[in-house]
């Protein structure tokens, strides 16, 4: 055992270390702590030129299938996350360990500077040996800097003890290096202008901490693949209804296929497939309604034009006729009558045409809504039914009150005469059709305008009151009347595309009671 020369140690003064958490810089990888990272060989340092264009990422993530990119996102979230738990609980861990050990020296320090360690005479009893196997070494520093310590058993010292030494502060904490080992150095004041410096060796500790990072290394990995399972897992499980929606979508291209999706679950993807069903809904009842229209209108036209051929054929054979002397031809009157027939057959053939075209428009006409008063016109409407009416002597009883609303004012006249129209066609020679036009007339449409038109004719069917306003629809009575069944159909469509309605009834007069309503202004 050797009393060394007064003085501070050749450690070289030290600042107070305030219970880091880690060892110094220069403990753990030799390097000067504080000391600025600067590429070493082999290591270009990045510039702002080799920064990857704006949007690339997102270029290369949209070239990527929908699953496996959110399987990538998924693995990337849960990796990311895994090695944050991990450095979380190794920084943590490592804190724990520090402040224990700090703690117990703290501690074993403060009980033995009221003890007899506290001598120097008594200090230099004790065996190296005993203190050696404990992993610590002891050391007495004075306020003059002077200190006693055994031979080949020195603490690291510096300034920060012998501040301790002059209460100032009374304890400090550091991590020294004495024999090219890591220490951790505590300073007690001993009283007397004297402190008592414990140290203990970190290795034990930052092996401890090692394998706990081997640990968290292994965990970590382990999570990673976790998550990466998981996430090609959740994609495929979550993408499956969209794949059912591609297979669909494909299949309807392909084969021209309407058949429903089934849907499961209650989810934003069931909400999906839900209205994609009713998107196929929509559109097979629109080509169902274009395929009726297409029948109905073929077998329609057939009639009309079978006659007009015949008509022509009569005609022409008649013109070659009388081309031969001696042949038999037509009289004058036969023949007024005949292409009288003819241009009655024309202007049907027409009308229907028209109106098939009307009817099948699928959205309506692009028209600019402009408010107007209802009851102005059903009066242009009557002006035009009283003139195609006056053969028939057929009288209109007109009761109209103004009605504001806003819509299309051709349409809304073509409604109207089409319903005058139907009434004055079943009206009987001379017969009364009756035209009230009333605000909220219909007790079952409160807030509209109503206009009613009603006949003295025979009447609508119990079973065909909700018929009449069907495309092509005609009674058997009506069959042999003039006409293509698609008046009716109009009023309802109008009516529709004024968010308005219309039905049938019985009039108290015995006939039919039509009834056409639209929101009022």
């Amino acid at each position: 055992m050797e009393r060394p020369a007064p003085g501070p140690s050749t450690e070289g003064p030290a600042a107070v270390d305030d219970r880091p958490a880690t060892p110094t810089a220069d403990a753990l990888t030799g390097a000067p702590v504080g000391a600025p990272l600067t590429a070493g060989p082999g290591r270009a340092a990045v510039s702002d030129d080799e920064e990857p264009p704006p949007g690339l990422i997102r270029h290369i993530l949209q070239g990527i299938p929908l699953r496996r990119r959110v399987g990538i996102l998924v693995s990337v979230g849960g990796g990311l996350l895994v090695a944050l738990i991990a450095i979380a609980v190794f920084f943590t861990a490592q804190r724990a360990l520090y402040d224990q050990l700090d703690e117990s020296l703290v501690q074993r320090a403060t009980v033995a500077a009221a003890g007899d360690l506290a001598d120097p005479a008594i200090l230099l009893r004790v065996s190296s040996d005993a203190l050696a196997a404990g992993e610590v070494r002891v050391a007495i520093v004075t306020a003059d800097g002077e200190f006693v310590t055994l031979r080949g058993n020195s603490p690291p010292l510096g300034a920060a003890e012998v501040s301790a030494a002059r209460q100032d502060p009374a304890t400090s904490v550091r991590t020294g290096v004495a024999d090219g080992e890591v220490y951790r150095v505590v300073a007690v004041y001993a009283g007397e202008g004297r402190a008592l410096v414990l140290a203990q060796e970190l290795d034990p500790t930052r092996r401890t901490l090692s394998k706990l990072a081997v640990v968290l290394l292994v965990a970590g990995a382990s999570g990673v693949l976790l998550a990466a399972l998981t996430g090609v897992a959740i994609a495929r499980a979550g993408l499956r209804p969209v794949e059912r929606l591609i297979s669909a979508t494909e299949r309807v291209a392909r084969t021209g296929d309407l058949r429903p999706i089934p849907v499961t679950g209650g989810d934003e993807l069931a909400r999906l497939t839900t209205s994609f069903n009713a998107m196929l809904a929509a559109l097979a009842s629109s080509i169902e309604r274009q395929r009726r229209l297409v029948a109905d209108a073929g077998h329609e036209l057939r009639t009309p034009l079978t006659s007009l051929r015949t008509n022509l054929e009569l005609l022409m054979a008649s013109e070659r006729a009388s081309a031969n002397p001696g042949g038999p031809t037509l009289s004058a009157q036969d023949r007024e009558e005949l292409q009288a027939d003819l241009r009655a057959q024309v202007d049907e053939l027409a009308n229907l045409i028209g109106d098939v075209v009307e009817l099948a428009r699928d959205d309506p006409p692009e028209v600019t809504a402009e408010p107007l008063d209802l009851a102005d016109v059903v009066e242009r409407a009557l002006d035009r039914a009283r003139r195609r009416a006056a053969a028939e002597n057929v009288v209109f009883d007109v009761d109209l009150a103004s009605c504001e609303v806003t819509g299309d004012a051709n349409a809304l006249e073509r409604a109207a005469l089409n319903l005058l129209d139907n009434a004055a066609k079943w009206s009987p020679p001379g017969g009364r059709v009756r035209v009230t036009l009333r605000e909220g007339v219909a007790p079952e449409r409160p807030g509209t305008a109503v206009l009613e038109v009603a006949d003295q004719g025979p009447g609508i069917a119990d079973e065909e009151l909700d018929l009449v306003f069907e495309r092509f629809y005609r009674s058997l009575d009506a069959r042999t009347m003039s006409g293509s069944g698609l008046g009716l159909s109009i009023v309802a469509q109008v009516a529709d595309r004024h968010h308005g309605g219309v039905s049938a009834h019985r009039a108290p007069e015995g006939g039919a009671l039509l009834r056409f309503w639209v929101p009022r202004r």
